[in-house]
């Protein structure tokens, strides 16, 4: 009996072990997945995209800064980006700062007659981007957490990014947005009396940590771009009818009033020696008439003369 007793002991004692190791085997949470971040705020992004009422607005991405020690952050933290202007329903075109400044200052000369335009215009191109996106990564940061529970092990890599970003309406050269988010990553791994898994060097912590600030970041920039008044640009003008980008995207109905506006100069700040914005001057009014398809409406020229390719169309409220 006595045998019997132990052996039996010796089962249960088995099966409590073997239940802790089928428990503690390696377990990620977070996981960098197209629908998934630590926060859940892809799944807010998704529902927030499909309210989104403005046209196919063209959004640059300036490729962005690493301000930390890490190095090989700006180019997936830009990507990143870009994935979800598009899965937003935006259009991303990817710029680096260069890029920019080189063509913002050939513009700048064309525009006052400094250099001929020739066949090809700087603009041409530039003036199709919307907003402009630009950012840094100020901080990063990864530490492993551990905890000890009876025989059980467990440890946990933690990554954590902080990023700057601003939004910018090229139109207007106005700043919409300029904030700082967070963004956190964890991966979890777990064993019994010094077996299992070990945590190793993994890239899908850094990426998780970016795309879990970044889907913040967008969320906010969705929120922006909803709340304003529809706006797009000239594409052609016949006669007394406008076309426009927009169509059925852009919710449009009928007998919607557009006002007209023809951009100036910079306006900068004379402390700061900063862009702050542009001149503006409205030219006319036109009343939405319908849709040709999912990105172009017309309306038609309802007061104001002399449209031009390219002015700015915005709702009038």
């Amino acid at each position: 009996m006595k045998y019997l007793k132990n052996g039996i002991s010796f089962i249960v004692f088995s099966v409590f072990v073997l239940a802790i190791f089928a428990g503690c085997g390696a377990t990620m949470t977070g996981a960098v997945k197209k629908d998934t971040t630590l926060t859940g705020e892809t799944a807010k992004l998704e529902e927030a995209g499909l309210k989104y009422s403005g046209p196919e607005y063209t959004i640059g991405i300036i490729t962005f800064k690493n301000k930390t020690r890490t190095p090989n952050l700006e180019q997936p933290a830009t990507d990143t980006l870009a994935t979800l202007v598009k899965s937003a329903g935006l259009e991303p075109i990817m710029l680096t700062q260069e890029e920019m400044l080189e063509q913002e200052e050939v513009i700048k000369l064309q525009q006052t007659g400094a250099v001929k335009t020739g066949k090809k215009n700087a603009a041409e191109g530039f003036e199709s981007i919307d907003f402009r996106v630009s950012g840094s990564i100020t901080a990063y940061s990864e530490v492993e957490e551990s905890s000890d529970i009876l025989i059980a092990q467990s440890k946990t890599q933690v990554a954590r990014v902080q990023v700057d970003y601003g939004l910018v309406d090229i139109a207007t050269g106005k700043r919409l947005l300029q904030k700082s988010g967070m963004g956190e990553y964890r991966k979890k791994t777990g064993g019994v009396l010094g077996f299992g898994s070990k945590s190793s060097a993994d890239v899908g912590l850094r990426d998780g940590a970016l795309r879990d600030a970044l889907t913040k970041a967008m969320s906010e920039m969705i929120k922006e771009l909803n709340n304003r008044p529809f706006q797009s640009k000239v594409l052609l003008v016949d006669g007394k009818t406008i076309i426009f980008r927009g169509g059925t995207r852009s919710k449009l109905e009928a007998g919607v009033k557009l006002g007209v506006y023809r951009p100036g100069a910079d306006l900068v700040d004379p402390d700061s020696g900063r862009v702050i914005g542009k001149r503006e001057k409205q030219i006319g009014e036109i009343m939405f008439t319908s849709h040709q398809n999912e990105k172009v409406s017309e309306g038609a020229a309802s007061s104001g003369m002399g449209f031009q390719t390219g002015d700015i169309v915005r709702e009038i409220k």
